[in-house]
């Protein structure tokens, strides 16, 4: 124990002198800029208007200029153009639709509508981090499409995290691509994520990840617990595209808990803490509420890191539910139900994380490991697409039995690096690529070889 002591002091004083040599880190003037620009007041006018609409139910009115979900729409969409216009047509604006029926939730043909807008990186633009939400609401009667359903939290909280991020980032330029999608038919079968992870795989995008938000403006949960300042970060261990021969390798070597999808909520946590203290990010190591789904599901079954972010109690009166008071208990997604200083907090990470995702270069690719039987790790990685944006690669190492990458220190650009002194059993390894700026990558989890 004493000499694992001495070493690792030993890896971490090389760490320090390492990152002393590393270019100036100007990440922390640029996120702090970008969540101070993060406002309640917008988030507040926004969801203001979706609730006026009535109803958002994906079976309700698509005709009329004020109630039901094609009015809806159509504002996200003139929203989005607005703020296209604002940066001198810095989004492409798009209309993502796909023709279901015969499903138990819709048993009619219904044109299934999602919003959105793609801001294209300037030097990596076929890598992409997208921001959903999802745009439809119901009542107790999921078959309901007529009663007013406002859906204040669930969702139109979401989606005015993704319009709120889209204002506060299409003022500047970044390296990768940022897709914001205001998500139809959640509530009828997860039916407009399916569509557009469909696209994004179709179309060969490279994805650093999905952020899903879905329900991030309660703080009052049925728990009789109230909670301003955490947020879950929902994600699941192994990606289910995982080959059998990848499968047999993990089995022998660790990382149940390292799949690309948790390793985006590592991220996702590393940003929150660091740059907004305010915010207890919480990773929960499940793909979703127990028994429960939301609109991250299927871009994640297609193999593409996706996470759900949400409040940290839920209020079950406040969700699913008619407008009613029973027994002294007043139910119904109402206005009154959402806080915005809390929304606020969430849509500010939602911003960092995007931003600092989008001017970090891609992750590194192919890391391998080896070591066995030696007391020494050895680890070699190619770069990534974009390597002209790196200006080194930062290792990581934490305990196999640790949630987070807790030790790091930067090598410069070598695509090599050996720990020597560091059993390999004992520890989970991994690489990610750093910006001229400091910005960091995901990290990649290092295969064994």
């Amino acid at each position: 124990m004493l000499r694992q002591t001495i070493l690792l002091a030993a890896l971490v004083a090389a760490g320090a002198r390492l990152e002393a040599q590393a270019p100036a880190d100007r990440t922390a003037d640029e996120l702090a800029a970008i969540t101070a620009a993060v406002s309640s007041a917008r988030l507040a006018t926004t969801v203001r208007t979706l609730v006026g609409f009535g109803t958002r139910h994906t079976l309700s009115d698509t005709l009329s200029p004020s109630r039901g979900i094609g009015a809806a729409r159509r504002w996200v969409r003139a929203e989005f153009e607005r703020i296209s216009r604002d940066c001198g047509g810095c989004l492409e604006v798009l209309d993502v639709a796909e023709v279901f029926e015969g499903l138990p939730r819709v048993p009619g043909p219904t044109n299934v509508v999602s919003i959105v807008a793609i801001q294209r990186g300037h030097s990596d633009p076929d890598r992409f981090v997208l921001l959903s939400g999802d745009l439809d609401s119901r009542v107790s009667d999921i078959m309901n499409a007529v009663d007013s359903s406002p859906g204040a939290n669930d969702n139109a909280s979401g989606v005015a995290a993704v319009l709120e991020a889209a204002r506060v980032l299409s003022a500047r330029r970044f390296r990768g691509s940022i897709v914001y999608a205001a998500l139809a038919g959640e509530e009828n079968g997860l039916l407009g994520g399916q569509t557009v992870a469909a696209l994004a795989a179709a179309r060969g995008w490279r994805m650093t990840g999905v952020i899903n938000n879905d329900m991030i403006g309660n703080v009052d949960g049925g728990d009789g617990i109230r909670d301003t300042t955490t947020v879950r970060v929902f994600s699941e261990g192994t990606s289910p595209t995982e080959t059998d021969s990848a499968r047999k390798a993990r089995r022998a070597t660790g990382g149940e808990v390292d799949g690309v999808s948790r390793q985006l909520a590592r991220y996702i946590k590393a940003i929150g803490d660091r740059y907004l203290p305010s915010l207890d990010v919480w990773l929960i190591y499940r793909l979703d509420r127990f028994g429960r789904g939301g609109h991250h599901r299927p871009f994640a079954d297609l193999g593409f890191p996706a996470v759900r972010l949400m409040e940290a109690h839920e209020n079950y009166t406040r969700q699913h539910q008619d407008i009613r008071v029973e027994g002294g208990v007043a139910y119904g997604d109402v206005l009154e139900g959402v806080d915005f200083n809390y929304a606020r907090k969430v849509t500010a990470l939602d911003a960092a994380v995007l931003a600092a995702l989008s001017w970090a270069p891609g992750s590194p690719r192919e890391v391998q490991l080896r070591g066995a039987v030696q007391p020494a790790a050895s680890l070699s990685w190619q770069p990534p697409a974009d390597s002209g944006a790196v200006t080194g690669y930062r290792v990581y190492w934490r305990r196999t039995d640790s949630p987070t990458w807790d030790h790091w220190q930067d090598v410069g650009r070598t695509t090599t690096h050996r720990f020597d002194g560091l059993v390999i059993d004992n520890w989970f390894f991994g690489v990610a690529s750093v910006s001229p700026e400091g910005f960091t990558s995901v990290v990649t989890v290092a295969g064994v070889q």
